[in-house]
C-alpha cells in the first residue's frame, strides 16, 4: 500500500512539474494582478491560507475534496494527491493574487485566481493541466473559463490524475439521477430544447418528467443570447453539460451561463 501511494504521488509531482513548465498555463490577458502575497500554509488541493491571516479558495476549479477528519465523510480520491501538488507549486512562496468577481465567497474566503511571482505560472491552469482539478465555472467569475476549459479538455484526453478515477467520470444523461446534490459532468444528445414561459428546457429523454434536463431561467437566458445562443440552437446536438444536479421532474442542472455548456457535435 505505502508503494502504491508513494508511486501515485510521484507520478502527480512529475505531472504538476510538467504543467509548470508548459506556457500554456500562463495568467491568461483576461486577468490582471490585483496584489502579491506570501503562501502561509495550504490546506487542501483547492484552499490556502496567506502569510497576513486571509484564507483563499482557487476561483473556476474544484479539486478533490478531503474528509471531515471526524469520520464524518471519507475524502474524494486523489484528496491527498491534490493537495501535496498545490504545496509543492505555492508553499513559502509569493503569489500575484487576480479578482475574476466577487472578491469573497459566502464564508468570507478570497476567491481570486493565484500566478506565483517569481515565473508567472498560473496555479489554476497548472492544477488542471496535471488533471488535478475540474472546472467549476459560477456566472460572475467568467473571465479565464475558456481557457480553463482547454486545459481540463487536454488532461481528461490524456486520463491524467481524476480523470483516472471512475469517481470524477463524465457520466451519461441517463446517469445522472444516481448523482443528486453533486457537481457532475454530464453529457448527451438534446432531444428537445424549447422556451416554456420564458424559461428554456434542454431535455435529454423521451419524458421530461423523469429524464435529465437543464433549464434556463429567463435572467440567465440573456447571457445566452448575447453570446448569440437561442436555446433552440442545442436541439439535437451532442453537449457536456456541468453543474450541481437537483432534482425537479427528474434530474436537472440550471445553467446560468453559456460555459456550462459544451457542444460536442
Amino acid at each position: 500500500m505505502l508503494r502504491l501511494t508513494l508511486t501515485a504521488m510521484f507520478v502527480v509531482l512529475i505531472s504538476v512539474a510538467g504543467a509548470a513548465e508548459d506556457s500554456t498555463v500562463a495568467l491568461p490577458a483576461a486577468l490582471a494582478v490585483d496584489r502579491t502575497a506570501r503562501v502561509a500554509e495550504v490546506m487542501d488541493g483547492g484552499t490556502l491560507r496567506l502569510a497576513d491571516g486571509e484564507t483563499v479558495r482557487l476561483a473556476g476549479i474544484q479539486a478533490p475534496k478531503p474528509g471531515s477528519g471526524d469520520g464524518g465523510s471519507e475524502g474524494w480520491p486523489l484528496a491527498r494527491e491534490a493537495r501535496q501538488a498545490l504545496t509543492a507549486l505555492v508553499q513559502g512562496r509569493s503569489v500575484g493574487l487576480a479578482f475574476a468577481g466577487p472578491r469573497r465567497d459566502r464564508h468570507g474566503r478570497l476567491r481570486v485566481h493565484l500566478v506565483r511571482a517569481d515565473d508567472g505560472l498560473w496555479i489554476q491552469g497548472a492544477l488542471l493541466a496535471a488533471g488535478l482539478a475540474r472546472v467549476m465555472s459560477l456566472v460572475d467569475e467568467r473571465a479565464a473559463v475558456a481557457a480553463m476549459l482547454r486545459l481540463e479538455r487536454r488532461a481528461r484526453a490524456g486520463c491524467s490524475g481524476i480523470w483516472r478515477e471512475p469517481y470524477y467520470r463524465v457520466r451519461a444523461a441517463a446517469e445522472a439521477g444516481g448523482a443528486l446534490r453533486s457537481f457532475q459532468l454530464v453529457e448527451g444528445r438534446v432531444r428537445a430544447a424549447a422556451v416554456v414561459r420564458g424559461r428554456g428546457y434542454l431535455n435529454f429523454g423521451e419524458d421530461w418528467r423523469e429524464d435529465f434536463t437543464v433549464s434556463i431561467a429567463p435572467r440567465d437566458r440573456k447571457r445566452f443570447e448575447a453570446a448569440g445562443i437561442a436555446v433552440e440552437d442545442y436541439e439535437g446536438r451532442l453537449v457536456r453539460v456541468r453543474g450541481w444536479i437537483g432534482s425537479f421532474n427528474g434530474p436537472m442542472i440550471e445553467a446560468t451561463h453559456p460555459e456550462q455548456i459544451e457542444v460536442i457535435e
